[in-house]
């Protein structure tokens, strides 16, 4: 979402870094530019004005001017603006009162709230470990009742047995007795929406309110719907004193004014931001995070959760053992492939690394093919474990097989024995560089575990990436190189 935003950005803060001195013209031409990006963006005019007067406060300041590099500490000026219009610290949903604990879920029609409620129900009931129970106040639209339970079967949480008949009230007092005699420790409330705010939906949720005593209202937003959602805010914001909010679709090509506004106009904080269509796509709302990736400086913590959720720790240091003695076979290699797609694939990596705005631009240029992960684990599953253990058995006649049954050519085959002769030469290397500590793949080795003081980016290697060049060291053809 936040990609427009970021190249443009991006531009207009290379060109002040790349000179020595700013004077306060070069500043006020750069926040000009800035103020016109944000509004581009779609971010409240006021909101807009605002971030800009209090950097351009800061920035033609003295140390500014007398900086050794002033226009890095432009940059840092911009991005602290950002961190504190966003809302400074992260807040996650307070469960911080007597069980069970309500949660007045709100919003309007197609906001995504429905399904946000079973993330978050799922969230605290497998991260968090907390017995929850969700109820659908919405007696008004057709088979909400059973979106909420169909969705609850899917995640493995409990919901209210549905009553026909009920008021939304009504209801809402069944779900917390249930929560009670059940000893649950949260019960969700998925209130009803419209299409647009009228006096009636008002009325309903304030009803509920007072009925409930929510410890939290959270009003879910669509990012995608731009001002609306900053309007949508104010209006239930002013009725029923919104708590927080959860952000939907943040991975939608929407341009990102609705996040960026959202916590400055209402003065509430974003909680959560819904990143896809699976269950585990709701993240924390980090405000220092979520500013670094504007700016193109990446979101390594992001990158680290990620990769904890998804690979298996036990794995992985087999794999760094057996690939340090020089064992990288294609199952190895069919394991790396697999990882891969987990992460988001090359371009859901790239898009978390630091300083390589260039390199993803060149990567979209190529047109790299995600699809090709999928194509090459398939034609490892059509190899014999024997093959696939000894690579070097592959002659003519078993590529030909090999090809025929994963529906690919025999120049598929010849190309992924290749890639796993570079990763397995990249990989003997790494695991040297990372026992020495010597060399730009040093502190790459220690990350992928082959030793070393931790995980890091060596200076240099990442200089290179910001320069859009792969570092040196790499096996020449080397994938995405």
């Amino acid at each position: 979402m936040f990609d427009a935003l970021q190249d443009r950005l991006g531009g207009i803060l290379d060109r002040l870094t790349r000179r020595g001195s700013l004077t306060e013209a070069d500043v006020a031409e750069a926040m000009r530019e800035v103020r016109r990006a944000l509004l581009e963006a779609d971010v409240a005019l006021e909101v807009a004005r605002d971030f800009i007067d209090k950097v351009k406060a800061r920035a033609v300041g003295v140390d500014v001017v007398k900086s050794v590099t002033p226009g890095q500490m432009v940059v840092k000026i911009v991005h602290d603006e950002l961190v504190a219009m966003l809302g400074s610290d992260a807040q996650t949903i307070s469960l911080a009162a007597a069980a069970p604990v309500p949660i007045l879920m709100v919003g309007l029609q197609g906001s995504g709230k429905t399904t946000s409620t079973a993330k978050i129900a799922r969230r605290l009931n497998q991260r968090d470990k907390r017995k929850v129970l969700m109820a659908s106040l919405d007696t008004r639209r057709p088979a909400a009742m059973e979106q909420l339970a169909t969705l609850g079967t899917q995640t493995g949480v409990p919901t209210l047995p549905i009553v026909p008949g009920q008021t939304a009230v009504q209801i809402a007092r069944r779900a917390m007795e249930a929560g009670r005699l059940g000893g649950y420790d949260v019960v969700l409330l998925d209130t009803a929406g419209r299409t647009t705010l009228d006096e009636a939906l008002m009325a309903e949720v304030v009803e509920v309110k007072k009925a409930t005593n929510p410890h939290e209202v959270l009003l879910v937003a669509d990012a995608l719907t731009g001002q609306d959602a900053v309007t949508t805010a104010r209006a239930f914001d002013a009725a029923l004193g919104v708590t927080g909010i959860v952000l939907t679709r943040l991975d939608g090509d929407g341009r990102g004014g609705a996040a960026l506004s959202m916590r400055a106009v209402t003065g509430k904080p974003i909680k959560l931001v819904g990143v896809g269509e699976k269950f585990d796509a709701l993240d924390e709302f980090d405000p220092r995070r979520i500013a670094n990736r504007i700016l193109g400086q990446g979101d390594v913590v992001a990158l680290v959760e990620k990769a904890a959720a998804e690979i298996d720790a036990e794995k992985a240091m087999k794999a760094a053992e057996r690939m340090r003695k020089g064992q990288f076979d294609l199952n190895d290699l069919k394991e790396q492939l697999g990882q891969m797609q987990k992460l988001g694939g090359m371009s859901g990596i790239m898009s978390l690394m630091p300083g390589v705005a260039n390199l993803k631009k060149q990567m979209a240029g190529a047109n790299i093919d995600e699809g090709m992960f999928k194509r090459q684990a398939a034609l490892i599953d059509s190899m014999t474990k024997a093959e696939r253990r000894n690579p070097d058995i592959l002659k003519a006649s078993r590529k030909k097989r090999i090809a025929a049954g994963a529906g690919g050519k025999v120049e598929d085959v010849n190309k992924l024995l290749k890639m796993h002769r570079q990763m397995a030469d990249m990989m003997k290397m790494m695991g040297k560089a990372g026992k020495s500590g010597r060399g730009p793949l040093a502190g790459l080795g220690a990350a992928l575990g082959f030793g070393g003081g931790g995980p890091q980016i060596p200076p240099e290697a990442l200089e290179e990436l910001k320069k859009g060049k792969m570092p040196e060291g790499l096996p020449p053809g080397f994938p995405g190189a």
